[in-house]
């Protein structure tokens, strides 16, 4: 059985008249095995491929061989099925005029292969519908507790408007996880993004169609070693309390406040999806009533639950002080993660001033993201910026924009955004 462990960090001594109590909880995974082999229920993988005519015969052919690399790495016993999508969604395999999954076994990986080689470019681009009928498929499986989709697009979702999509991601919201990936720069990422967020997957750019086999398969391998199907981090404050935000800061950025579901008055519920062995950081606010000097509260209690067993706790604590030294203190921890989520934001606001024409404040903006590059030790971040734009100074944040910057650069730096640096000791 998998283990958790719980770790808070937060200085939590506040000033006279202090209301608000920042955290940075990191919970950790160790022994959580393999996908559909824990007992707790039947693991679902489905891949969908984009075969819009906009693929072309050599975007097809490869995403084909990815789709059949990414078969390979899906464990035996494990519900699978391939959707490919344009303008309409099919049922590639298994062949069934119904929604339907198979059982992965050599026979049916290596039929599910001979499908996947007959597929061609036809069509434009309706991700929403990929999605609808993703969600009809898993649910042909009722014994499934572990749900995950693998999803590429290379271009816009032209051939239905935004808002059905909108209502097509917000249909599956909380049926399935799915990680989501552009091929080519003709896509949006925001209009993908926007699906992996929702989803608790992850978005990223393939820049080249020959890159995509390799990036099939790790994501599949990711899929597969995560045997704890579905967590839930719950957060207790207390009567009078208010929960500021609840984010997962590592390994990205994700604002979870908005998904809270009420357990009791006190408590709130926030998935996180599937585990493997792995840690991930998530901050959390609390604003407090003042109370008197010498006084302590616990300003939360942050939970990770598996059905309804509680397997790791944190506590999080607030205590007045009229000591400066102790009160003007900032966690390190918390202020790296402050500074890395302000970084994720810098950096789309950047971006989406370029796009618009408005240099000054791209320049601002992007030029404040190098600056907290730097201070948060992002590394890979810097290295991104490098590529839009000219660093004067680290520092201060003076930047110019490049003249000319390749678009999947701009992309890379786009969808990299929320990715996030741990706290260097």
């Amino acid at each position: 059985m998998a283990d958790f462990t719980a770790t808070v960090y937060q200085n939590e001594f506040l000033p006279d008249g202090g209301t608000d109590v920042h955290a940075i909880v990191t919970v950790t995974c160790t022994g959580a095995g393999a996908a559909g082999q824990s007992g707790s229920g039947d693991a679902g993988e489905i891949i969908i491929v984009d075969t819009s005519g906009s693929m072309g015969r050599d975007g097809v052919q490869a995403a084909a061989y990815a789709a059949q690399t990414a078969l390979d790495q899906i464990l035996d016993g494990v519900w699978f099925a391939v959707i490919s999508g344009n303008d309409r969604a099919q049922l590639a395999f298994p062949p069934s005029a119904e929604p339907v999954m198979v059982r992965m076994d050599p026979y049916t990986r290596q039929a599910a292969k001979d499908a996947v080689s007959r597929f061609y470019a036809d069509g434009g681009t309706a991700m929403g519908t990929w999605l609808r009928l993703a969600s009809r498929v898993f649910a042909t499986v009722p014994s499934l507790s572990q749900k995950h989709a693998l999803l590429l697009t290379d271009g816009e979702n032209q051939h239905e408007t935004p808002e059905a999509l909108t209502q097509a991601i917000q249909s599956v919201t909380g049926q399935f996880q799915c990680d989501a990936r552009g091929v080519g720069v003709a896509w949006q990422v925001d209009e993908v993004r926007r699906i992996a967020q929702a989803l608790l997957g992850t978005v990223d750019i393939i820049p080249a169609p020959d890159q995509l086999a390799a990036e099939f398969a790790k994501i599949i391998r990711n899929a597969m070693s995560r045997g704890v199907a579905q967590a839930d981090l719950r957060v207790w404050a207390p009567q009078g309390a208010e929960v500021l935000f609840v984010r997962q800061v590592a390994p990205t950025v994700e604002d979870l406040t908005s998904r809270r579901t009420a357990v009791n008055p006190l408590t709130g519920s926030y998935p996180t999806g599937s585990w493997g062995d792995e840690s991930r950081d998530y901050h959390v606010a609390i604003r407090l009533a003042a109370k008197a000097i010498g006084q302590e509260q616990l300003a939360a209690r942050v939970q990770l639950v598996l059905g309804d067993d509680t397997v790791a706790q944190g506590l999080v604590k607030a205590l007045w002080s009229a000591d400066d030294a102790l009160t003007t203190r900032i966690s390190p921890e918390v202020a790296h993660y402050t500074g890395q989520t302000e970084l994720a934001q810098a950096i789309q606001d950047g971006l989406a001033a370029k796009a618009a024409g408005d240099t000054a404040t791209a320049t601002t903006k992007l030029g404040r993201a190098v600056q907290l590059a730097a201070a948060t030790g992002n590394e890979e971040a810097t290295t991104r910026l490098r590529k839009v734009v000219d660093i004067d100074d680290q520092e201060t944040g003076t930047v110019r924009l490049k003249r000319t910057v390749e678009k999947a650069d701009e992309m890379a730096l786009d969808t990299a955004s929320t990715k996030t640096t741990r706290v260097r000791k």
